[in-house]
């Protein structure tokens, strides 16, 4: 709980810079791509989270390894670093993602399917979803073979199951009570 407050103050910190210089969108794109860069290599994220690494030589390092991102987003992983909070770039990674979000009035949306919805279904689906709730949607989608046929919809706390999995489940749970 302490870390998530930790990252949700360098989160805001972060986003009200990137809302200063206009470089929201940049900003999140480029934090992305260091945690992702980091979790793809083993040897690259032991090498940013090692304590005993001198800080001086890892920002030098990291610094010249990243110089392609954004000014604000650089120097953040940099502060990290130079504060030994190298730890906390997801969380923070991902409260920036909660304040994106909630400054785009946004929430997110995630489409489970028995199998994968073409670009016009996902976008039709999206769009009719957006003007129902009013709101504009993140949406992560995933191939689920158990859902056996349908869609299962998850926004924020509201699950909405039209899968065929979850209508046996329904009458199974029917009949076990009856």
């Amino acid at each position: 709980m302490a870390n998530e407050t930790v990252a949700r103050r360098y989160a805001q910190a972060i986003f009200a810079l990137a809302q200063e210089t206009n470089t929201v969108e940049v900003v999140l794109h480029d934090l992305e791509t260091v945690v992702a860069t980091l979790k793809s290599d083993e040897t690259v994220r032991r090498f940013f989270r090692a304590p005993i690494i001198d800080k001086r030589e890892k920002t030098e390092i990291i610094g010249r390894a990243f110089s392609m991102l954004d000014k604000t987003a650089l120097n953040s992983v940099l502060l990290l670093i130079r504060k030994r909070r190298e730890g906390l770039l997801e969380p923070i990674l991902e409260q920036y993602r909660i304040l994106h979000q909630f400054a785009r009035n946004a929430q997110s949306l995630k489409i489970s399917s028995a199998r994968q919805l073409s670009s016009d279904e996902l976008k039709t689906l999206v769009g009719r979803l957006g003007k129902l709730y009013n709101t504009q949607f993140d949406v992560t989608q995933d191939v689920d073979p158990s859902l056996i046929g349908g869609i299962r919809i998850t926004m924020g706390d509201k699950r909405i199951d039209g899968s065929v999995s979850g209508k046996l489940e329904e009458l199974a749970r029917t009949l076990s009570t009856n």
